[in-house]
C-alpha cells in the first residue's frame, strides 16, 4: 500500500521570531535555513518581505537550497485597494520567493473587530490575492487565522473563507489555531467536517500552545485530514510558542500509527540530524538547550535508577519507546546515589575507563559517590566533576597545580550604590603551578565575588594559560539544601558552574558543595579549570 505525503513547513523564522526576546540576524536566517533545508523541510518561510530591512534582504534573491521552498508571508491585499494599488502586497509579489503565504481572517468577529470590514470585503481580499499570487506563476497558500475560534462562532462563514482560497487555486489552506485555546477532540471534529467540504490534500495545520496541546492537536488534524504541518523549531513562537517540529518529525517516523500511513522529506539518515538542528538554534538564541525537551533533550534518554539502568543496558527498549540515535541523541546513565554499579560501569565505560562492576575500586567508588550526594553534591547535572571523581579513583589525574589560599572582598560605597552595580568585587588568589618555585598571585574584579573569583583564576596560571584562555562562565546556579537554625544563611549550599570553550562551543558542567557559597563556588570553579586541562592533555610539570 503507497502512503500518503506529508508536508513539513517551518515558520521558526517568521512566527517563531515572535518569541519574547528573539531577535534573528541575516545571517542568523541564512544558517538556519540551511539547517532546516539539509533537514528536509519542504517548505521554509523565512519572514515578511517590505515589513523590516532584513526581511527585505533576506527575499531580494533566492537561497541556493536543495528542496525546500522559500516561502514569503503576508497579509491579503488590503480593502478598498486593488492589488496594484497595495505596496505591502507588491512587496510580497516581487520578492524571490517560492511560494507565498497569505494571512487571512477567518472569524467574522476578528473581520469586524480587526480590519472593520465586512466579511463580503474579506473573501473578496482573499479570492483577488491568491489570484495575483497564482498569475506570478508562484504557489499561493492562505493562512486562515482565527479559524477555529471562526468556526465555532460561525461555521458558514469559516468554511467560506477556505472555499474561497481552495476555489481561488490556493495549493493550501491552512487552518491556525491563533489563540492555542482549541483541543483536540474539537479539532478531530472540525478538520474532519471541513475536510468533506475542502479536499484533505489541499488541507494544513497551525497551532499554538496555550494549553499544551499544540502537538496533540496537529497529529490530530493528520489524523481528521490535514497533509500539511506547520511548526516551529523547539516549539518557538509568541505566546507559549507554536506546535514544536522537533517533536511532531520523529513522531511521524518512528510511530507507527503515521509511519505506516503516510511518509515524509525527511528520510531515516536526516532524522537522524534532528537534535544537531535543534542545539543550533538554541546557539543561535545564545540559550541553553532544554534538557527535558522529548526526543532531543539531554535528558530524553536518561536514567539514574539503577533497577531501570541495569535493564536498559541489557534491553533497551525496556525504558526507551525509540532508539536515540535515530533523532541524533544519545542514551546516559546517570550517576547518582539511586544508581548502582552498573550504572556506574556504564558510565566509566563512556569515560573510556571500562571496569568490571566486582571491581573493589568500583565499589568504592560507588560508596564515595553516595557519601558525597548524602553531602549535597550532584553528578547527575555534573558529569565533569564526575569525571574528574571518577579517574582520580581509577587512574590519574595529574596535579597541574594547588591553591595556597584565596581572599574575597566586596565594597559598597555611597555613589555606587545609587546604580544598580553599587558594589565592586575583588578576588585575590595565590596559586602554585606544579613544578614551579614561585607562586602565582593573581587578582581579579567582577560584578560579584564568584565573577571576581572566576578572573583571578583564569588571570595568570602560569605555562596552562593557552589552555583557557577560551574558556567563560556561562551558567552558575544556587541551591540552598539545608535549613539552619539561624535563617538558612548558614545552610549547606550546592553551587552549579557550567563552563564553554568559546572556540569549540564545548560545555561542561561542575559542582562545589560548601555551608559557604563563595566556597562551594570556587569549588566549582577548580573542577572546571580541572577538567578543560585533563580533556586538552595538558603536561603537568
Amino acid at each position: 500500500m503507497s502512503k500518503e505525503r506529508l508536508y513539513l513547513f517551518d515558520t521558526t523564522l517568521r512566527d517563531g521570531a515572535q518569541t519574547t526576546g528573539v531577535d534573528f540576524s541575516l545571517e542568523d536566517k541564512r544558517r538556519l535555513m540551511r539547517v532546516l533545508d539539509d533537514l528536509g523541510i519542504d517548505y521554509i518561510e523565512g519572514g515578511y518581505p517590505g515589513a523590516n530591512a532584513t526581511d527585505t534582504e533576506l527575499f531580494a534573491s533566492r537561497p541556493d537550497f536543495n528542496s525546500a521552498r522559500f516561502t514569503a508571508f503576508g497579509m491579503t491585499k488590503r480593502a478598498g485597494r486593488s492589488v496594484s494599488n497595495d505596496p505591502g502586497f507588491q512587496a510580497i509579489l516581487q520578492s524571490a520567493a517560492d511560494s507565498i503565504c497569505l494571512v487571512a481572517k477567518a472569524s467574522d468577529y476578528q473581520v469586524r473587530v480587526a480590519l472593520g470590514i465586512s466579511n463580503e470585503e474579506n473573501l473578496e481580499a482573499v479570492d483577488q490575492s491568491v489570484r495575483a499570487v497564482i498569475e506570478t506563476q508562484r504557489e499561493a497558500m492562505i493562512d486562515c487565522e482565527h479559524f477555529f475560534d471562526g468556526y465555532k462562532s460561525d461555521r458558514d462563514y469559516a468554511l467560506a473563507v477556505a472555499k474561497t482560497a481552495y476555489d481561488a487555486g490556493a495549493r493550501w489552506i491552512v487552518l491556525c489555531d491563533t489563540n492555542g485555546g482549541t483541543l483536540p477532540h474539537e479539532v478531530d471534529r472540525i478538520v474532519t467536517d471541513i475536510a468533506k467540504n475542502v479536499p484533505g490534500a489541499n488541507l494544513g495545520i497551525h497551532t499554538h500552545n496555550d494549553t499544551e496541546n499544540a502537538v496533540a492537536n496537529t497529529l490530530m488534524a493528520v489524523r481528521a485530514g490535514c497533509r500539511q504541518i506547520q511548526g516551529t523549531l523547539n516549539g518557538l513562537g509568541e505566546r507559549c510558542g507554536n506546535a514544536n517540529l522537533t517533536s511532531i518529525i520523529p513522531t511521524l517516523l518512528l510511530k507507527s500509527e503515521f509511519a505506516d500511513y503516510f511518509e515524509t522529506s525527511v528520510t531515516p539518515e536526516k532524522l537522524r540530524t534532528l537534535t544537531h538542528a535543534s542545539r543550533v538554534l538554541d546557539e543561535l538564541l545564545n540559550e541553553a538547550p532544554n534538557r527535558h525537551a522529548p526526543y532531543v533533550g539531554e535528558s530524553a534518554f536518561a536514567t539514574k535508577a539503577g533497577i531501570h539502568a541495569s535493564a536498559l543496558l541489557k534491553e533497551p527498549e525496556t525504558y526507551e519507546h525509540v532508539p536515540p540515535e535515530s533523532v541524533g541523541n544519545e542514551r546516559r546513565i546517570l550517576v547518582s546515589k539511586q544508581g548502582g554499579r552498573s550504572s556506574l560501569t556504564s558510565a566509566l565505560e563512556r569515560l573510556g575507563l571500562p571496569s568490571d562492576k566486582d571491581d573493589i575500586r568500583v565499589q568504592t567508588l560507588l560508596d564515595e559517590v553516595k557519601t558525597r550526594e548524602d553531602q549535597g553534591y550532584s553528578y547527575e547535572a555534573a558529569e565533569a566533576s564526575f569525571e574528574l571523581l571518577a579517574r582520580r579513583a581509577l587512574a590519574t589525574v595529574p596535579r597541574y597545580f594547588s591553591v595556597d589560599n584565596f581572599r574575597v572582598t566586596v565594597e559598597r560605597n555611597g555613589e555606587r550604590s545609587k546604580s544598580l552595580n553599587g558594589t565592586v568585587s575583588q578576588a585575590v588568589v595565590t596559586v602554585s603551578i606544579a613544578g614551579d618555585k614561585d607562586a602565582l598571585v593573581s587578582v581579579g574584579e567582577g560584578n560579584g565575588p564568584v565573577n571576581a573569583l572566576d578572573k583571578a583564576l583564569r588571570n595568570d596560571l602560569g605555562r596552562y594559560q593557552k589552555h583557557i584562555e577560551n574558556v567563560e562562565l556561562v551558567d552558575y546556579k544556587v541551591r540552598i539544601l539545608t535549613k539552619s537554625h539561624d535563617g538558612g544563611t548558614a545552610s549547606i549550599t550546592r553551587v552549579l558552574v557550567e563552563s564553554q570553550d568559546t572556540e569549540t562551543g564545548e560545555r561542561w558542567t561542575t559542582v562545589g558543595v560548601s555551608p559557604n557559597i563563595i566556597d562551594a563556588s570556587f569549588e566549582a570553579l577548580l573542577d572546571s579549570i580541572n577538567y578543560k586541562l585533563l580533556r586538552d592533555n595538558a603536561r603537568a610539570g
